[in-house]
Order: structure tokens, then C-alpha cells, then sequence
């Protein structure tokens, strides 16, 4: 399957379902074709960089932070305040990529996401290197709906109410 002016593709005179296109990917991810591998390749690199240039502003924003000598506390707070929130956004992110988030949920942590924003880039990073990031969450949504798609289209043989019982 492929994409064309942005709608993914099903098969000549097919009907179904439509694969989700991911980010980065469109619907690459359905038979790993069109440049998949490169994609992927091309995400792990540029998540990656971007967390190593990411570190490097709030290197510089650390500085800051001595410069203007606002206190031993106040820099122990910042500090732990990125590396948790960094936490807390690589496992969100990361439980994101196999299961749907909830959106109350997600907008309660917004801001917090924002905060960590390494850590999402990093949990990026490390899916990419396994499979598209979300790949499999919506490989196992295409495949039940197609699944479910091909039981309601399956046509039955015979008549069923001119089926025999056994005694």
C-alpha cells in the first residue's frame, strides 16, 4: 500500500479499512516498503540529535542559573524538576506507542511533557530502533479491523434456514 496526495491506498477494487499513516512513515509501516528502512534510520538520527542539542540548551540554561547565583536550592530544584519530568515523559511517550493515551489525561500532563521534552525525544529515539514509533499499536488496530472487515464480507453458502438439525 501506498500513499498518493495524501491518502493512503488500498489495493486495486478492494474496500476495507484504510491503515493509519504515522508520522514520518505514512503508511510505510504496512509492507515495510518505500523507503521504510531509510525512515527509520533518518528518525533514530534526527530524535537523537535533536535530544543531544536539546541537553546542550539546558546546559547553557544551567549556566544561567550560577551565573545569576540564585542559591544551592534553587539549582538542585531545576535540575531534579527536568530530570523527572524527562522521566515522566519517556514512559508516557513510550506507553503511547502501544496503547491509545487517555486525552484527559494527556492534556492534565501538557505541560509537564513540555518540561521533559528530552525524554520524549530519547523514548522517540529508542522505538525507532526497534520499529516505526507506533507501529505496532496500529498494526494490531489495521489488522482486527481488517480482520472484523473480512467476517462481515464473507458470504455464507447455502440457505441457513433450510439447515438441518442433528438429534
Amino acid at each position: 500500500m501506498s500513499e498518493k496526495n495524501g491518502t493512503p491506498a488500498t489495493p486495486a477494487g478492494s474496500t476495507g479499512p484504510r491503515p493509519e499513516p504515522l508520522r514520518f512513515f505514512g503508511t510505510t509501516w504496512v509492507d515495510h516498503d518505500n523507503g521504510y528502512t531509510a525512515r527509520r534510520i533518518a528518525v533514530a538520527i534526527g530524535s537523537l540529535a535533536t535530544a543531544a542539542v536539546s541537553c546542550l540548551v539546558l546546559r547553557f540554561a544551567y549556566q544561567g542559573i550560577q551565573i545569576a547565583a540564585v542559591g544551592g536550592f534553587v539549582t538542585v530544584l531545576v535540575v531534579v524538576m527536568f530530570a523527572v519530568c524527562s522521566a515522566l515523559a519517556f514512559r508516557h511517550t513510550w506507553d503511547g506507542f502501544t496503547k491509545r493515551p487517555d486525552p484527559d489525561r494527556h492534556a492534565n500532563l501538557r505541560s509537564l511533557l513540555m518540561i521533559g521534552f528530552v525524554g520524549s525525544l530519547l523514548a522517540y529515539f529508542f522505538r525507532s530502533l526497534i520499529e516505526a514509533p507506533g507501529e505496532k499499536l496500529h498494526r494490531e488496530e489495521y489488522e482486527k479491523a481488517r480482520k472484523q472487515h473480512d467476517t462481515r464480507t464473507t458470504r455464507r453458502t447455502g440457505n441457513p434456514g433450510k439447515k438441518r438439525r442433528r438429534r
